[in-house]
């Protein structure tokens, strides 16, 4: 099963991807910091505010809406009566 995400839904997002900056790699917008510095981050088990504290370009609100975002759309999902990917 393919998961589709709504251009709209990814146009929100505070990810700002461009070959001139980090060879095009997703970055925070209005920073250089990679989305996947959070990602890989909060799996090696550092905390949000410590993530924060070590990258103070990126703030809280952009951090929670990339945490959030794959919740949203299965929530969004769910409510379409879609069923999720297993």
């Amino acid at each position: 099963m393919n998961l589709v995400i709504e251009e709209e839904a990814i146009q929100q997002l505070p990810v700002n991807i461009d070959p001139d900056i980090m060879s095009g790699t997703p970055v925070f917008e209005g920073t250089r910091v990679p989305i996947d510095a959070l990602t890989n981050n909060l799996s090696d088990g550092v905390s949000l505010d410590e993530f924060l504290e070590n990258f103070p370009t990126v703030s809280r609100d952009q951090a929670v809406a990339i945490i959030k975002f794959p919740l949203d759309v299965i929530r969004k999902r769910m409510r379409n009566g879609e069923s999720t990917p297993r």
